[in-house]
């Protein structure tokens, strides 16, 4: 799944792909937001990701779906 977060102050937003479904990535972010802590996440090669939830202005959380990519037949 292909996550997306804008941060305040910063040009470029980050963005990434993880194993995580979006209810776990949903819960992680409206968590951090609610205690005031960073909000965590990792990636699909298990690098960390950590953004603090006071500078978070945004989060898009796509499809959980796996897209065919190539000329194959289907």
């Amino acid at each position: 799944m292909d996550i997306e977060l804008g941060i305040t102050n910063v040009a470029r937003p980050v963005s990434f792909s993880t194993n995580d479904d979006a209810d776990t990535v949903t819960a992680a972010i409206e968590s951090a937001l609610a205690d005031g802590t960073p909000i965590k996440l990792t990636d699909d090669k298990g690098r960390r990701v950590l953004v603090p939830a006071q500078a978070l202005g945004y989060a898009l959380i796509g499809s959980e779906t796996k897209h065919a990519v190539g000329f194959g037949a289907l």
